[in-house]
């Protein structure tokens, strides 16, 4: 649904901001985080859906969703990487994501995802 928030967590602040940038062309609110444990540190109930970086400083993006889950939370991810590899794939694969993304993402792939994720 349009106007949903999507948090978007990545340590680097151009490719945060850039993210965040394209996700509210398509019509949705955004809230960025530099790190998990910022965005863990939030209010996490107001986010439809979190785009994560997988390799960040501090919590990886796969120990984020382990950490959500732990806490009860079922909000849906999406997962980026700039080193996509099998074997993350494979990790990846037993997590319930919405997708897994190579960086630079893709404008289309993530449109789709977040109309999967959330609807609309």
């Amino acid at each position: 649904m349009r106007e949903s928030l999507v948090a978007v967590i990545d340590d680097d602040a151009l490719v945060r901001d850039a993210a965040a940038s394209l996700i509210r062309s398509f019509g949705y609110r955004t809230a960025t985080y530099p790190s998990a444990d910022a965005y863990l540190d939030a209010a996490l109930d107001t986010a439809a859906c979190v785009l994560t970086d997988m390799q960040m400083p501090g919590r990886s993006g796969l120990e984020l969703r382990h950490s959500l889950r732990a806490r009860g939370s079922t909000v849906p991810m999406i997962l980026m990487t700039a080193f996509p590899t099998d074997e993350l794939r494979a990790r990846a694969a037993g997590l319930d994501l919405v997708a897994l993304l190579d960086k630079p993402v893709d404008p289309d792939l993530l449109s789709r995802a977040l109309a999967l994720a959330i609807g609309g």
